[in-house]
């Protein structure tokens, strides 16, 4: 079974650096662990997918098609789809008093951040302090780097409800896909998310994601619940949206209740009338008897 684009898949892979075989990535927690790049917050294991949709770096992404599932590859990427070409004109010069009065003292292999006059924040490190000049290279670590990664491609997914979950677990890997509810018809998608412990903030970029992602797979209406906006509403807005909820709803009762008498009434006439009837009914017998 060979892996085409739009295909979602679950795969393994560790990714080196080509000159210096220093790992940089990896879905294996053994792997991070030896290599000095384990994080505690990073979640191991196989990671699902959709090909082509930009998950992995481009390289990576453009390999992948055509691969066969269950076999393990070595994969060579350039720099041009990897990190890309080093640009000399990310290198900057600052004075050294620039960073002495953010109270940060500059030395070489340092990472900084420095945000630009338009509010944007720049990662970089310091290339070399010398004469009050501190040199710093905005472009990416291992730009101008070949790449080379080992992949085992383990699954290709193919039911649509189960291709949604997976791409649910790469977007938002802590939610709880227990209290998901999912719905996918030909052309259209529908999430339930639940009760979630999620912050909300990060169940905002999530469906963001997410709907670019099914998207991608050719869905063309996406519906979430909660939805983004009502996610984005301020508390305020949401109890506000409650006592009009709740006065509705007491309005309603207050309507219905006079109903209710009106028929509670009607009903004791008609007993009065029928009882009526029945006294009427047993004079007229006793008088007949007489």
């Amino acid at each position: 079974m060979k892996v085409a684009k739009k295909d979602v898949i679950r795969l393994h892979y560790t990714g080196k650096i080509k000159e210096t075989g220093e790992i940089f990535d990896t879905t294996y927690e053994d792997v991070a662990n030896e290599a000095g790049i384990y994080s505690e917050k990073g979640i191991y294991g196989p990671v699902p997918i959709a090909v082509g949709a930009g998950h992995v770096i481009k390289g990576l992404d453009e390999a992948l098609e055509g691969l066969e599932v269950g076999k393990k590859y070595t994969i060579e990427v350039p720099p041009e789809k990897a990190f890309g070409r080093r640009d000399p004109k990310l290198i900057k010069t600052f004075t050294i008093g620039q960073f002495r009065r953010q109270g940060i003292y500059p030395f070489p292999g340092l990472d900084v951040e420095i945000e630009t006059e338009s509010g944007k924040k720049l990662k970089g490190r310091v290339m070399s302090v010398s004469s009050g000049r501190v040199r710093v290279d905005f472009n990416h670590p291992y730009a101008g780097k070949t790449v080379v990664y080992e992949v085992e491609v383990l699954e290709k997914i193919e039911d649509p409800i189960e291709k949604v979950k997976a791409l649910i677990e790469l977007r938002i890997p802590r939610i709880d896909l227990e209290k998901v509810q999912i719905e996918v018809g030909e052309n259209d998608v529908k999430i339930d998310f639940g009760e979630q412990t999620v912050d909300p903030r990060t169940l905002v970029l999530g469906e963001i994601l997410l709907e670019s992602d099914l998207k991608f797979l050719g869905y063309e209406n996406i519906e979430f619940k909660p939805s983004v906006e009502e996610l984005l509403r301020p508390p305020e807005a949401k109890e506000e949206e409650v006592e009009t909820e709740e006065k509705a709803e007491e309005e309603q009762k207050a309507e219905e209740a006079p109903e209710e008498k009106e028929t509670s009434e009607e009903t004791n006439e008609e007993d009065e009338r029928e009882e009526v009837s029945e006294k009427s009914q047993n004079e007229e017998e006793t008088e007949e008897k007489e």
